[in-house]
């Protein structure tokens, strides 16, 4: 398995912007080897918010395959030249290849 996070930090009260252009659907759910995407919020710091996308793909040659993908490259070709909106203070990518996985109670009772 692996997995992309991107972490969006936001000025305080604007994370329902950027989930809801996270949640909305799009190309990336019909990708082949796509397993999810959590969109989640962290609102702890009294400055800003953080929205952390945890995107799980089967395996990293699937994810290259999503970077190569032609709805990948127009999407980026889309927005080429607009100025980020003023209230995404930073955003960080980063990419992790899953060592092992520990099963909790939770999850052996659904399957």
């Amino acid at each position: 398995m692996f997995i992309q996070t991107r972490s969006i930090v936001i000025e305080k009260g604007n994370s329902d912007k950027v989930i809801e252009k996270f949640s909305a659907p799009g190309a990336l759910e019909e990708m082949e080897g796509l397993i999810d995407i959590s969109v989640t919020l962290n609102k702890k710091s009294r400055d800003n918010e953080e929205v952390l996308l945890l995107i799980r793909w089967e395996s990293e040659e699937a994810w290259k395959n999503w970077e190569k993908s032609d709805a990948h490259i127009q999407g980026h070709r889309n927005s080429r030249g607009q100025e980020k909106p003023a209230f995404i203070i930073s955003t960080t990518v980063n990419m992790y290849e899953v060592q092992k996985i520990k099963e909790g109670k939770a999850y052996r009772k659904q399957v």
